[in-house]
């Protein structure tokens, strides 16, 4: 009984959460300093660190630091400095993640490169760089960030649901490769969440009903939502979790 108790217990552990200073990053740092984790974490700018570093300011088991996930050397970086500060990476999880929604006639290629660079290649890049210590250790996590476009096309979305889409594989993929080494690699595709990022779905009132119709649970969903399927797989209760993509949708793709 002691040994299934400990299952969830994640206290300690050195984690690294990516886009962790707003809407679903941001619900999981408080979700994780809760569970006793030891944390850093990446903010897009300057502004961004500053306030949320004002957050946390009487908080010893967390540190901010500028990553810009447009620069490669930016990404490998931030991995060195959060690997330095904390003394090694347990856990990454990747909950950055941009969008510029719109028609597809109308998207320039800059916008296009953007979404696949901040959505899939950094995400690429960041378990590229944690995955070494990992492998040696034969241990460790890693949780990607998906969405419902990584099953479904979206509407007028189709850079990140590209970017999506290729998250998922990216998962698989990797796992297929480190899970013989004691590395998971898997996914939460969130479903229909109030964030920033998807401001211009929630605030239209026809969108939004259409979106609340489909939802089984009756309601949107909150970053709060994520906290628990993220611990469960930073946890050893998954440890047999291998390339999954888990929803967590309110009811969205059951319906």
């Amino acid at each position: 009984m002691s040994q299934r108790k400990n299952f969830f217990d994640i206290s300690g552990k050195r984690v690294v959460i990516t886009g962790g200073t707003g809407g679903i990053g941001a619900g999981l740092v408080d979700g994780f300093l809760e569970a006793g984790a030891h944390i850093v974490v990446s903010a897009r700018n300057r502004d961004s660190l500053t306030q949320t570093t004002e957050k946390y300011s009487g908080t010893s088991k967390i540190t901010f630091i500028e990553a810009d996930l447009m620069s490669d050397q930016s990404i490998t970086d931030f991995i060195a400095e959060a690997d330095r500060i904390l003394g090694g990476i347990d856990i990454l999880i990747q909950a950055h993640g941009n969008v510029f929604p719109g028609p597809a006639k109308d998207m320039t290629l800059d916008t296009w490169h953007e979404q696949l660079q901040v959505n899939l290649t950094a995400t690429f890049r960041l378990a590229q760089a944690v995955a070494p210590q990992m492998l040696e250790r034969k241990n460790g996590k890693i949780i990607n960030i998906a969405s419902m476009l990584t099953f479904q096309g979206g509407l007028n979305a189709s850079g990140y649901a590209a970017a999506k889409g290729g998250v998922g594989q990216l998962t698989k993929a990797l796992s297929n490769e480190w899970a013989p080494h004691g590395v998971n690699v898997n996914a939460i595709a969130p479903g229909y969440i109030k964030t920033k990022l998807n401001k211009h779905i929630w605030t239209d009132p026809v969108r939004h009903d259409q979106v609340l119709a489909r939802l089984t649970s009756g309601r949107w969903g909150e970053p709060a939502d994520l906290v628990g399927p993220a611990l469960f797989l930073a946890s050893s209760a998954s440890d047999y979790l291998h390339g999954v993509i888990l929803p967590v949708d309110g009811g969205w793709l059951s319906r």
